[in-house]
Formats: structure tokens, C-alpha cells, sequence
């Protein structure tokens, strides 16, 4: 097998942008212009609108079809060339896009959004402490929770503009748990900004091309195609290229729109999803989206320069990310069928480092974007992780000393959406997998309360070292019940397989309080094992091959406990999803 050099992710992306911007150049100056250009997205559907499947049109791409040929005495339309970008065509349709057509209320000075997200979740696995690992979507089984209650909006006047959105509710415990980077130094990050899923501020200078914006702060990523708001969303839980990949970035963005259909946004940021910095190193990154015609929508998403891992300073990270959405099928006069879509995305992504030992002792096991490669100051797997040697064991973990192991990220989803009943009703199949050796975009399965910092520290039950496989798919169906564009009630059900045992059994993640008791309560060290009782296993006890010792046998502890953690998951969840 051929091996690539790390840098080929960067220069593949640069090479797929140089292709994009040719292409969009060629489109943009081909395709011909609406008659009017909005200051809003169309509320109905277009003009030319046929109702047939949609044919890839032939190579005058701007070139009408039959049904939409224009008379031939009509005069020319006149092109502004300040026009709002992507307010030319209906795009509530897409996946990750609210469909709202209208707003409810307005004003010169601010727009006002509200959000309420509430779902009840039934995991088959039926975990006896009702706490669920492997989403950042769904929490906690058989419970109706809140997901979200989102406050905020946009003020906005004379091109200067903030926006603000709260995110009350389960969103701001367990999205904040899944960044380590508040942990470096004073001053918490987490309760600073835990409370808040967009809050930034900038400029819009509207007569520049299409629109140019400088926006800082905390906003969305768009990473894995998915909006973290659900009710913008095709269905409830994403597979794990969008649930893994980040929700949010803290930092500066720039979006340039140079045509009506294209924006390119840099991206200068703290990090991978990440209030503060993990290391010194800040990331770059950026996303190209292009919309050449009513029914197709490109996103491509790429970042990298990062040092990303809590404790671990000369480790980079590189990620490109990449979506396709098509609308096949548009009939907006039907009462049966109306409208069916679908969107691909595929990812990749790797990590890449020498393995090297500070002044002060600390060893950082080096990794690469490729297969094993030579590095004489790897110590291997076996120094680091044996059960004689460590306390934090871990045997999956396989690779010879002077070899860096392959540490990567590689998988897909595609889902299928119909609407039908004029767009009250929907349905969505989604399938995924992944393939992440190494786990470093792994969820955290939360044991004991562990978190990824306290997982950066030592993770005795679920090990996230180089070389440890991690392999998954997952399946879906959703249904959606809109009665009014503000209101959505989902019915979803979702199977989930791991190839190691990683999602929450009915035996739960929760030591016992006490031997015997039903159950249970974090005991407030996640880095350590547990025994039976809730008692921790000091690391003074040295090895692993010490620690069932401390708790059996007359030490009264009643033996080592052990989360329960299943290949497989099933699951169903019930949502009702507000917008405003």
C-alpha cells in the first residue's frame, strides 16, 4: 500500500479548493440571474419550478431548461451586484437549515429567536442509573429532559451586529464536558460560557461583492454537516461524523461571499471545539459552501495547524470534512409526495507527533497520519500499558518500541429525506460508520463522572491510547409530524454497534454507594477504579495487578466493580422541538 506523508491531507484540501473555486468561477459567471434578488429567502417555490426529478443540466449551466425558458423578447435582468448571498432560492430544505419561511417578529434593530428542544429518550439497554455514553445528543434514558431552551437573536444596525443564543438545559453539562482546554490555568472557562452556544459579535460591509463579514467570538462549525440546534436538522442523533466533530468554535471568522452563491470563511480559532487552548498552538481552518443551482448545496470544511490533546503539546491534528446535498424531487402542488432529498458526507482526518520525554520526565507517545512508522524514541505499548507496568492497563493497546502507531479518522453517513402532506409530514433513513484508531474523536463514555480532562489524565475504564481500535456504524429512521413551520414532533429509532464494548449496559456507569446498593453515586474520582462499595483504588497500590487485590478478599470493599458497557444500542426517542 502506498504511504502518504501527513502533509498530503493539506495539500488534497488545497488541491480540492483550487478545483471548487474554478469550477464555482465558471458556474457563477454562466448562470443566469433571478429576476429579482430578495432580501430573504423565497417563501414559495420558484418560478420555474416543474415538479419533475431533476435532471444534471447540460453544459451551458446557466442555461434554462425546457420548462423554464424564458420568452424570447424578455428583456435581460439587472444583476445587483451588493445582492444578499443565498437569498435568491428556497433553502429551508437542506439538512443542518431551519425551515422556517417567515419570522414571527422583526424590527430595524433586532430579530428575536427562541428555542425549545424537549425529548424523551428509551435506551432497550435500560441502564439502571438512566445515564447514556456514545452522543452528544441523548443523555439520559427513559426520562423526558430538557435539551435546550435557547433565548437570544440578532441586534443589528448600520452593519454592526451581535448575536447571542442560550443553551439552558442538557446542552450546557454535556457539551461543555467534552473540551478539556477550560481545565489549563485559572479563571472557568466552562461556568463562563457554558450557558451560551453563540455569542459573538462583528461587522457586515454589505458593499463588498456579496457581502463581507468579521465576526469573534463563540459560533457555530457546521463540521459533520448537522446544526447543533435539532430542530434544523433532518433527524434527532446524527451519525458520528457529526456527532464526534465539533458543534462550536471560539475565535475569529471571516465569511466572504464573492458571488451570490459561494462563501468562503476562514477560521482562526482557540481550537477543536474548544473554549480555551489545549496547548499553545491556535488552529486554522475554514468552509467553502457553494449552491450552484436551487437544488444542490457543496460544503467542504477543513482544519488543521491545532495542537488539540489536553497534556500532550507536540501532537497536531489535520481534518477535512465534506457534504453533499441534492434536492431530487420538487412538487410543491402534490398532496401526496412534494419534495425528497439526500445528503453524503464524508470525512478523514488523522494526528501526527514524534514521540519524545520532557526535561521534567513526562513521555509523549508520538503517532502518524499513515500506517506504523520508524521512531527510535517510541518505547512501545507494552512499557506503557501492560498490567504489570501500569496502573491504567490497557491491553488493546498493540505496538512494537520504535514504532509510531497510525492514529486516524476516517468515515461517512448519508441520509434520505421525503416530505409529503405539503410539507407537514417527513421521513428520514440514515446510515454512518467510522473507523478511529486510536479514539481521539471517541465520545467519552461517562463513568464515574469522567470528562476529557479527567480522561487526559487516566482513564481506567475506557483507554483512548494510540493504537486502541475503535469501529462503528450506525442506522436510523425518523419521522417528522410539522404541523406549523415553529413546531415539530419527531419519533425516531436508532441502532448503534461498537466494535469494543462501549455503549451504557443495564448494569450502568455509576459505582454503588455502598455494597449492595441499588444505586449508585460518582464517587469523585473518575481517574481511579472502584471497588464495590464506592471506595477509590489509590494509585499507591502501583500496578493494575494490585488493584482487584485492594478491593477483594477481607478487605471489605466486596471486589472491583466494572461499569457495564455493550456492543450494541437501541433506542427510541420522542421530541418535541419549538423555533420562533
Amino acid at each position: 500500500m502506498r504511504r502518504n506523508h501527513p502533509m498530503l491531507f493539506v495539500k488534497g484540501g488545497l488541491t480540492f479548493l483550487t478545483c471548487l473555486l474554478s469550477i464555482c468561477a465558471s458556474g457563477s459567471a454562466q448562470t443566469t440571474a433571478p429576476a429579482a434578488i430578495q432580501p430573504a429567502p423565497v417563501l414559495t417555490a420558484s418560478a420555474g419550478d416543474t415538479g419533475h426529478s431533476y435532471k444534471i443540466p447540460a453544459l451551458d449551466l446557466g442555461g434554462a431548461t425546457e420548462a423554464q425558458a424564458p420568452a424570447a423578447a424578455a428583456a435581460p435582468a439587472t444583476v445587483d451586484p451588493h445582492a444578499p448571498a443565498f437569498a435568491d432560492w428556497d433553502w429551508t430544505w437542506l439538512n443542518g437549515n431551519p425551515r422556517n419561511k417567515d419570522t414571527a417578529f422583526d424590527s430595524k434593530f433586532f430579530t428575536p429567536e427562541i428555542r425549545a428542544d424537549i425529548t424523551y429518550t428509551y435506551d432497550f439497554n435500560k441502564p439502571i442509573d438512566d445515564s447514556m455514553s456514545g452522543s452528544s445528543e441523548l443523555f439520559r434514558s427513559n426520562e423526558i429532559q430538557i435539551e435546550q431552551l435557547g433565548l437570544g437573536g440578532d441586534f443589528h444596525l448600520d452593519g454592526a451586529h451581535i448575536r447571542f443564543m442560550t443553551q439552558f438545559g442538557m446542552y450546557s453539562t454535556a457539551t461543555v464536558r467534552n473540551d478539556p482546554s477550560y481545565s489549563k490555568g485559572q479563571w472557568d472557562i466552562a461556568d463562563a460560557d457554558r450557558y451560551f452556544s453563540e455569542m459573538y459579535g462583528g461587522y457586515q460591509f454589505t458593499h463588498v461583492m456579496h457581502g463581507l463579514n468579521i465576526d469573534a467570538g463563540i459560533f457555530m462549525s457546521y463540521v459533520g454537516l448537522f446544526s447543533y440546534y435539532n430542530f434544523d436538522n433532518w433527524a434527532y442523533q446524527p451519525s458520528y461524523v457529526s456527532s464526534n466533530t465539533p458543534w462550536f468554535f471560539e475565535g475569529i471568522r471571516i465569511q466572504i461571499f464573492p458571488t451570490a452563491h459561494l462563501k468562503i470563511e476562514p477560521w482562526i480559532i482557540n481550537g477543536w471545539q474548544s473554549y480555551g487552548s489545549s496547548n499553545s498552538r491556535k488552529g486554522l481552518g475554514g468552509q467553502i459552501k457553494w449552491t450552484p443551482y436551487s437544488w444542490m448545496n457543496i460544503i467542504s470544511n477543513n482544519y488543521g495547524l491545532g495542537h488539540d490533546d489536553f497534556t500532550i503539546p507536540g501532537r497536531g491534528r489535520l481534518h477535512t470534512d465534506n457534504s453533499l446535498e441534492i434536492k431530487y424531487f420538487d412538487k410543491p402542488s402534490s398532496t401526496g409526495i412534494d419534495k425528497m432529498a439526500f445528503s453524503f458526507t464524508a470525512d478523514a482526518g488523522c494526528e501526527f507527533g514524534k514521540s519524545q520525554t520532557s526535561a521534567a520526565g513526562w513521555y509523549q507517545q508520538g503517532v502518524s497520519c499513515h500506517g506504523n512508522t520508524k521512531d527510535p524514541n517510541s518505547i512501545g505499548s507494552a512499557a506503557q500499558f501492560a498490567p504489570a507496568n501500569t496502573y491504567y492497563a490497557d491491553t488493546a493497546a498493540n505496538f512494537k518500541p520504535g514504532i509510531n502507531p497510525k492514529q486516524s479518522f476516517i468515515g461517512y453517513m448519508i441520509y434520505d429525506r421525503l416530505w409529503w402532506a405539503k410539507d407537514h409530514d417527513g421521513l428520514t433513513i440514515g446510515q454512518g460508520m467510522i473507523n478511529n484508531p486510536g479514539r481521539y474523536l471517541v465520545l467519552i463514555p461517562a463513568i464515574n463522572g469522567e470528562t476529557a480532562t479527567s480522561a487526559a489524565l487516566g482513564a481506567p475504564y475506557f483507554a483512548g491510547n494510540p493504537s486502541d481500535p475503535f469501529k462503528a456504524w450506525d442506522s436510523s429512521i425518523t419521522y417528522d409530524y410539522m404541523p406549523k413551520e415553529w413546531l415539530t414532533w419527531r419519533f425516531e429509532y436508532d441502532y448503534r454497534h461498537a466494535s469494543v464494548p462501549y455503549w451504557s449496559g443495564h448494569g450502568g456507569s455509576t459505582p454503588p454507594s455502598a455494597l449492595g446498593s441499588p444505586t449508585g453515586v460518582n464517587n469523585g474520582s473518575p481517574t481511579l477504579y472502584s471497588c464495590m462499595d464506592g471506595t477509590p483504588v489509590p494509585t499507591s497500590v502501583g500496578a493494575y495487578v494490585n488493584v482487584p487485590g485492594f478491593c477483594g478478599g477481607s478487605s471489605g470493599h466486596g471486589g472491583l466493580w466494572q461499569p457495564d458497557q455493550r456492543r450494541d444500542e437501541q433506542l427510541i426517542d420522542i421530541d418535541l422541538m419549538v423555533k420562533f
